[in-house]
């Protein structure tokens, strides 16, 4: 069941879900049922503590009290509370994991980053031409799903290799 409370712009999710879930406006979302698909969303990600989650997740801040399989990617932070199972890989800037926490997977920590139109104003290059060597491999960059990012310090070694 949905739930949304719009004076504190939450959302509860209570039931069993497939499929994907996309937010373009900040919400504060709640997942205390079963999830499986994918899940996009700007604003914070509670996964309540009775949750079952298989997804890849993309969002900001990212609180995981349940168990989650897949792939999670945190433009700002993840935190793995207590009773948190997670199995998969962790993709933030900021990662916190409290005591009787179970993780099993990789953790890559990034920097600041940039979007397409970010890196073309630093580097003075059209869009389409990043584009380009990001597809490429020219320049160093993070497929998440359908958009580029960038790592402002890779994005600047890679400057100082390629003027040597």
């Amino acid at each position: 069941m949905l739930k949304r409370k719009e004076e504190e712009k939450i959302l509860d999710v209570n039931a069993s879900m497939q499929g994907s879930l996309v937010f373009s406006d900040p919400v504060h979302l709640r997942i205390n049922g079963k999830f499986e698909g994918d899940l996009k969303t700007k604003g914070t990600l509670e996964i309540g503590r009775n949750a079952e989650v298989k997804a890849e997740i993309e969002g900001e801040v990212i609180n995981i009290a349940g168990k989650v399989r897949g792939r999670i990617f945190a433009d700002k932070k993840i935190i793995l509370l207590p009773t948190a199972v997670v199995e998969g890989d962790l993709v933030s800037p900021l990662l916190q994991i409290e005591e009787g926490a179970i993780f099993e997977g990789s953790c890559r920590m990034i920097q600041e980053k940039m979007d397409i139109r970010e890196v073309s104003r630093y580097l003075d290059i059209e869009e389409n031409k990043i584009l380009e060597w990001a597809s490429s491999g020219k320049i160093p960059a993070l497929r998440e799903g359908d958009r580029w990012l960038f790592e402002k310090r890779r994005i600047e070694d890679w400057v100082k290799e390629t003027a040597k």
